[in-house]
């Protein structure tokens, strides 16, 4: 009974993890956030393009149909010929639909003709409703054909190909979200103590009063090289042991780490500043990581989601990287394919360094006001020691 009331007296002195707050937090968040932002199961109005070379009545009343469906929305509609490929940038479209020139003419001469369908292959789960849907559009087409005597014998078929990731293999999948994920996850942990760390060895007064931000955000420089470093191995292994498919430049993709990486260790020091011991700052993990991993596409497909919701996602760090895995890794993009992503990114990492510096100057002025306190006190306490002596 002595060590239970020993440990209960211990759980509720703050001297650990919160772990009283804690259990309820993630009971509450899995069971009512998490419920309203994962109540899609299908993909709803799945953005997707046609390059239509027919551009004909035919094809528009095609495109017509595949915009009417519950599952696809026709986002773009490009009447040259382009490499399908660079539309699944930035993750701006799932599928991309192919209507070739002699369409119409080949539907009213009843001769057999054929239309292609590019899948993005990176989420194997994402485009399911959407091959479905072109499947049933299909069948309904020849339906109508063979009601008319015109188009007798004549039949559209649906050519298809999966992009990216044709196999479905878990290491351009899953495996590599888990990768990132536990990467991210325990750079956290070394990082998110910092300040409460600095603070009990009495270091962090100094870098207050003397310093700048970046005496903080250099000290993140050891752990994110360590990061960055495990990335590449991790995906050196999943290259030679795996199938993983690494489409594009590798320093295109370091660049990006840099950013990523800085950007995480000041989230990480931003949630950590205030707790009153690195094991304390640990627990606060997960108010900004998993979120991004179960919202950035890695365990489920985007698709799935309400808008609303995969704006909201971008809140988290790890969607952009996810981001950025999708498009540099497996798409093969390039820096400039993926400007005005980089450029959102920057304004996130942007407002994340200007909470930091905020943060930091905010914590100067209330320890200058601190030590301002204190100095008036010691100082009526000297003046009034000097009194009791005078009197005496």
């Amino acid at each position: 009974m002595n060590s239970l009331k020993d440990e209960v007296k211990f759980l509720f002195s703050g001297q650990g993890m919160p772990y009283e707050k804690v259990c309820i937090m993630i009971a509450m968040v899995i069971s009512v956030i998490l419920s309203v932002l994962l109540n899609g199961n299908f993909a709803k109005d799945a953005p997707v393009a046609v390059i239509d070379l027919d551009n004909s009545k035919y094809s528009q009343e095609l495109i017509t149909k595949i915009n009417a469906s519950e599952y696809m929305q026709v986002k773009d509609i490009i009447y040259m010929p382009m490499e399908p490929t660079e539309l699944f940038y930035r993750d701006e479209v799932l599928t991309v639909i192919y209507l070739p020139k002699g369409l119409e003419k080949n539907r009213y001469s009843a001769t057999d003709r054929s239309i292609g369908a590019f899948y993005d292959n990176t989420n194997t789960a994402q485009t399911a409703d959407i091959q479905g849907a072109l499947n049933e559009l299909v069948a309904l087409e020849n339906a109508q054909a063979g009601m008319e005597s015109g188009a007798a014998g004549a039949s559209l078929r649906l050519n298809t190909r999966k992009l990216f990731n044709p196999a479905g293999s878990t290491s351009n999948g899953s495996t590599q979200g888990f990768l990132f994920f536990f990467g991210a996850m325990f750079f956290t942990f070394a990082t998110i103590g910092m300040v409460p760390r600095l603070r009990l060895t009495h270091q962090l007064d100094k870098i207050l009063l003397e310093g700048t931000p970046w005496d903080i955000i250099l000290r993140l420089v050891p752990y994110g090289a360590c990061l960055v470093t495990s990335y590449f191995l991790g995906l050196a292994v999943l290259r030679v042991w795996g199938d993983l498919v690494f489409s594009g430049h590798f320093l295109v993709f370091l660049f990006l780490q840099i950013f990523f990486v800085m950007c995480v260790g000041m989230l990480s020091v931003l949630f950590g500043w205030t707790a009153a011991n690195p094991g304390i700052a640990s627990s606060r993990m997960i108010l900004f990581i998993p979120g991004g991993f179960i919202l950035g596409g890695a365990t489920g497909p985007m698709s799935h989601f309400a808008p609303w919701v995969q704006a909201f996602s971008h809140v988290f760090p790890l969607t952009w990287e996810f981001h950025f895995t999708r498009d540099v890794i497996q798409r093969g993009a390039g820096l400039g394919d993926i400007s005005s992503e980089f450029g959102a990114f920057l304004i996130y990492m942007g407002i994340v360094a200007i909470l930091f510096c905020l943060r930091f100057y905010s914590a100067r002025k209330a320890l200058i006001r601190q030590n301002e306190h204190q100095t008036r006190k010691e100082k009526k306490e000297n003046e009034h020691r000097a009194a009791k002596l005078t009197e005496a």
